[in-house]
């Protein structure tokens, strides 16, 4: 694929050395869109009671890189059984919307944010997969575009992590609690060539869909940090990037919520470090389905 040099400059830290945060670059979107050529990218958004933020989200990605700039292919928002307007705003902002509990019957009902996107890798039709979770208040379409250039720029990238700034109730930092008590401390340790990973539970990121398609998906909040082991472990660790996106505004949540999702973010992280984590549910590879599998989880 011919980049544009403009990008290709941008990106030239990244091939160096792979393990290095880009920096900012001044990644224009319409060069991205033109250096996509027939590449289709979808931006898909695992949404449950998020109406107070899906609909602003939705429309930006719509206007800015789907209608004006051609960039985006198709917004699919992946609605988990919500219980408020989520699914109905987000229909009418543009969106295709899905029940994630039904795009795949045969496996019941979505258990949770992991099942959820690994239902969206079916759903979707990109060759690039974007993943933005629905509870942002600091959303901008830049979001989407620099998570795609280090995809665009190099075929050696498979997966690009966003990396910034956590804020937390109006405060500027201190945001990422699970993040920087549970998750990079355990791979510090555990796992330590990804303890450069900034933002390991990022849910803003993409990858390929021809990586996505391969691996295991944790049904719950272990998903992320999941992805991140297994695909340095497929496809060596230069194959992830990371892309800064500035601040991140969002919902935080309460503590009684974040030591459930430690809980599942450390299985997770364990289980793939050679530790017997009995209970630990996850989806096979998509690529798998239909070739015979029974369709039911794969317990491990």
């Amino acid at each position: 694929m011919l980049v544009p040099a403009e990008i290709g400059g941008s990106m030239a830290s990244l091939h160096r050395s792979g393990r290095a945060a880009v920096p900012t670059p001044d990644i224009r979107p319409e060069l991205v869109a033109e250096a996509k050529g027939s590449t289709r990218i979808s931006v898909c958004i695992p949404a449950r009671d998020e109406a107070a933020t899906i609909g602003p989200i939705v429309t930006d990605i719509r206007r800015g890189l789907q209608d004006h700039l051609g960039l985006v292919d198709e917004v699919l928002v992946l609605d988990h059984d919500s219980t408020d307007a989520t699914a109905a705003l987000a229909r009418a902002c543009g969106a295709r919307v899905v029940s994630a509990s039904s795009v795949l019957p045969g496996f019941g009902p979505a258990l949770g944010k992991g099942d959820v996107l690994w239902r969206s890798v079916h759903a979707s039709i990109g060759d690039v997969i974007v993943w933005i979770d629905a509870d942002l208040s600091s959303f901008t379409t830049e979001y989407v575009t620099r998570l795609l250039a280090p995809l665009i720029a190099s075929p050696s990238i498979t997966m690009v992590k966003g990396t910034y700034q956590r804020t937390i109730n109006g405060k500027r930092s201190g945001g990422g609690r699970v993040t920087e008590l549970t998750a990079k401390p355990a791979l510090r340790l555990l796992q330590p060539h990804l303890s450069h990973i900034q933002q390991p539970l990022a849910g803003e990121y993409a990858i390929r869909r021809s990586a996505a398609e391969t691996m295991p998906f944790e049904v719950d909040y272990g998903v992320e940090v999941g992805l991140l082991i297994d695909v340095a472990a497929e496809y060596g660790v230069g194959s992830i990037a990371q892309m800064n996106l500035g601040s991140r505004v969002h919902r935080n949540r309460e503590l009684d919520e974040l030591h459930q999702q430690a809980g599942q973010v450390l299985r997770s992280i364990l289980a793939r470090s050679g530790q017997q984590m009995p209970g630990t549910i996850v989806r096979p590879p998509m690529a798998l389905i239909g070739e015979e599998q029974s369709s039911r989880a794969i317990a491990s």
